[in-house]
């Protein structure tokens, strides 16, 4: 009897080890380019949820409104731009108006030490135009030098959703050439403000393939999200810019992108999205379409029209601003950062 356990015990030792042995040579079988040093281009081999809901409590949703004061030119005042020079606008304006515009965007928080907080984002989604000038149009619908309107910005303000006094931020730096800026406040030490900031290691967008597998985050109208997609065209300029093959919405700009590096959780960040394709169209609203909701068709409308600009997005394509680009920007804001407090990526 005990020889026959004996003689058991031996083959399930056996069997354990031929079994370790072939799992060993099955998993490299199948995942052989793991550890080499590469961006994996495959979805990866085990779960990733769990880092990236920690990596997600970096990111933050960012809406800027700017508002504008409009001054409304009489339709048979021919005035051009010369003729407004040196003058009060309010003099010579038929009508003034208010307005807003404003934008949402995504931003990564990349600093957070004694009550200072800063956030990288794009800087198209925080910059509005000082002065909008409005043309009037011949009978043939081409546009004259003749001035319809002028619009003034009088403020604009940042908020950060969930940030403390009033979710208020500021500009703490920016470059619009390079579609790069980082927003932030000052809260003080002794308030205990504190928000979970990235602190993945930074990768090399001039490194990626055709076909290495990312992932994005962002807040598209107003929902956090994550998505995954496949990198194209890489490489497209110097600084190693690239596309993604991602389904995105507005609101997704200055959303980090991720790529694996042999294998979860060897998580990078690569770049940063910037923007999806857009036509922009001219359609035709009703006057009280904010205050009504909706028409009968069988009625005819006797309002007021007006035209008013819209864009359609065109899905399934996105440009992603490289790491490099972040770092050169970083390192080009490093004195004024450092003096303020501000130490972003170890800068």
């Amino acid at each position: 009897m005990r020889k026959r356990n004996f003689i058991s015990t031996i083959c399930l030792l056996i069997s354990f080890f031929v079994l370790n042995h072939c799992s060993f040579t099955t998993y490299e079988k199948v995942y052989p380019t793991l550890g080499d040093g590469k961006y994996d281009s495959e979805f990866p081999y085990k779960s990733t949820s769990d880092e990236l809901n920690k990596i997600s409590e970096t990111i933050q949703r960012v809406n800027t409104t700017a508002f504008y004061k409009i001054y409304l030119f009489n339709e048979k005042d021919n005035f051009v731009l010369d003729d407004l020079k040196n003058k009060k606008l309010r003099d010579i304006a038929s009508t003034e108006a208010l307005a807003d515009n404003s934008s949402s965007g995504t931003a990564v928080v990349v600093h957070s030490e004694n009550g200072n907080v800063a956030l990288l984002t794009c800087a198209h989604t925080l910059t509005f135009p000082d002065t909008i000038i409005a043309y009037k149009y011949d009978d043939l619908g081409f546009p004259t030098d003749y001035v319809e309107s002028i619009s003034i910005k009088e403020k604009q303000v940042i908020y950060v959703a969930g940030f403390p006094e009033g979710s208020q931020v500021e500009i703490l730096a920016i470059d619009n050439q390079s579609d790069i800026a980082l927003i932030g406040n000052k809260y003080g030490a002794q308030k205990g403000i504190f928000f979970q900031s990235f602190n993945y290691p930074l990768g090399k967008a001039k490194e990626v393939e055709w076909g290495t597998f990312v992932y994005l985050a962002g807040y598209p109208i107003n929902f956090k999200i994550i998505t995954k997609a496949i990198v194209s065209s890489p490489r497209k300029d110097d600084e190693g810019s690239f596309l993604v093959d991602a389904v995105i919405n507005p609101g997704f700009s200055g959303g980090f992108v991720l790529a694996i590096r042999d294998g979860v959780p060897n998580f990078e960040l690569i770049g940063m999205v910037q923007w999806v394709p857009e036509e922009e169209e001219s359609l035709i609203y009703p006057e009280n379409q904010k205050t009504k909701l909706s028409y009968n068709p069988v009625v005819p409308y006797e309002g007021n029209f007006y035209v008013r600009k819209h864009s359609s997005i065109r899905y399934g394509i996105a440009k992603v601003i490289p790491v490099e680009s972040i770092m050169t920007f970083l390192i080009k804001n490093k004195s004024y950062l450092n003096q303020q407090g501000f130490y972003i990526f170890g800068q």
